[in-house]
């Protein structure tokens, strides 16, 4: 019976072999599927769903594995974002796990610095990038008057805004009645609540700041790094996994094609994605909260910011207030203010004021990239010496003071 049994077993064995020849090999199935993003906001600490790691070994393993095996990108988007948002922190020297805004202001001022040094940084490198060197300069002026590294002292603080407060309420307080129903809300609210504002409210709006800037950061820097890597490739991808929409694959189309016109127009597109989609419901909620404090707030930033950027006007002198009111046979009198006819916070307000302030300047800016590379690495402590609003609270005061007047037609 031996010579049966072995014949058997070499035909049995054979039949196997041929049978694992035969057969198509399947792929180890790719990790990390079909995750939802569940941190893109920027709300809470460490990246962008907290199964995913935040290296950047094993996200490009297992990011390879998905491509090897042909999955549709849509099935790995939120691993791709976290690839690039990990490759984008580490060039940041910037800790993902670490960065949570509900530390607080003194744990995260680092980063947030940070954040605009590496804006500058991407600018340096590639001065084609216009939306990053725009990002640091405008970022960064506003930076300095709320997250001065190592003092919170500035007009932002709770002693500030209740100079402001009572500045803006000991003016009112000597402007004809008849005029007072026609002043914004916005100032009238600084001039009645701002008194109201603590510790606390000042650290929230800080938080909802500091949610908002990793937000964008989460959002644009990551297809920065995905570009600088691969170029259009690794927007393509991206673009395939449902991270960038029509407009800003065009974008990309734009700068890739290296003219003025296509870079300008991917610096308006970017802009509009970061503050019209973005944040515009943020802003929208800041403004919302503290039973009226924060829109109080995100008004102080509107009348004491000045972005950075050469030529660009501050907000109070590109839209300064001036109410008119009959109050004499017909005769209008008009009460005007040193102060912004508009609230940041207010969606189609700022854009007007960047679409016909900022972004020309900037444009003027890149125009001479050699200028523009020498603003970009110019070191950053310097930035933001020049935008302490700590410095120009005199001088905000005394315009208060001293351009508030009543006016013939």
């Amino acid at each position: 019976m031996r010579g049966p049994v072995r014949r058997f077993s070499i035909a049995l064995l054979l039949s196997v072999l041929l049978g694992a020849l035969l057969t198509p090999v399947a792929h180890a199935e790719s990790t990390y599927l079909d995750l939802p993003t569940l941190n893109g906001d920027g709300e809470y600490g460490g990246g962008l769903h907290p199964d995913l790691p935040t290296a950047q070994q094993p996200l490009l393993d297992a990011l390879t594995q998905a491509r090897a095996d042909g999955i549709d990108p849509a099935r790995y988007s939120t691993l791709l974002h976290q690839y690039w948002l990990v490759v984008a922190t580490d060039n940041a020297a910037i800790d993902l796990a670490a960065w949570d805004v509900n530390r607080g202001v003194a744990a995260n001022t680092a980063t947030f610095t940070q954040v605009y040094v590496n804006y500058f940084r991407i600018a340096a490198a590639r001065p084609d990038f216009y939306w990053a060197g725009l990002a640091g300069i405008a970022g960064g002026s506003f930076a300095s008057g709320v997250f001065d590294v190592g003092d919170i002292g500035t007009v932002l603080s709770v002693g500030g805004i209740h100079q402001l407060g009572s500045a803006v309420a000991d003016l009112l307080r000597t402007t004809p009645p008849q005029l007072l129903t026609g002043v914004p809300a916005d100032i009238t609210a600084l001039a009645t609540l701002a008194p109201r504002l603590t510790p606390a409210d000042l650290a929230w709006y800080q938080s909802r700041l500091m949610i908002m800037q990793k937000h964008i950061f989460t959002d644009l820097v990551p297809m920065h790094e995905a570009y600088l890597a691969l170029g259009m490739a690794g927007i393509h991808e991206m673009y395939a996994a449902g991270l960038l929409d029509d407009r800003m694959y065009a974008a990309w189309q734009g700068i890739d094609g290296g003219t003025d016109s296509g870079r300008a127009d991917a610096l308006v597109t970017m802009t509009d994605r970061e503050q019209n989609h973005i944040v515009a419901d943020q802003w929208d909620e800041t403004a919302a909260g503290r039973a009226g404090l924060g829109r109080v707030l995100t008004y102080v930033t509107t009348v004491a910011g000045k972005p950075g950027v050469p030529g660009t006007r501050a907000p109070g002198v590109y839209a300064p207030v001036t109410v008119w009111s009959p109050i004499a046979a017909g005769s209008p009198v008009g009460l005007r203010m040193p102060l912004p006819a508009f609230n940041w916070a207010d969606r189609d307000t700022r854009w007007a004021y960047l679409t016909a302030d900022l972004v020309p300047r900037h444009l003027d800016l890149v125009a001479d990239p050699a200028h523009a590379v020498m603003v970009y690495r110019e070191p950053f402590p310097g930035k933001l010496h020049r935008g302490r609003m700590l410095s120009r609270l005199p001088d905000i005061i005394a315009d208060l003071t001293t351009q508030w007047q009543v006016v013939p037609s």
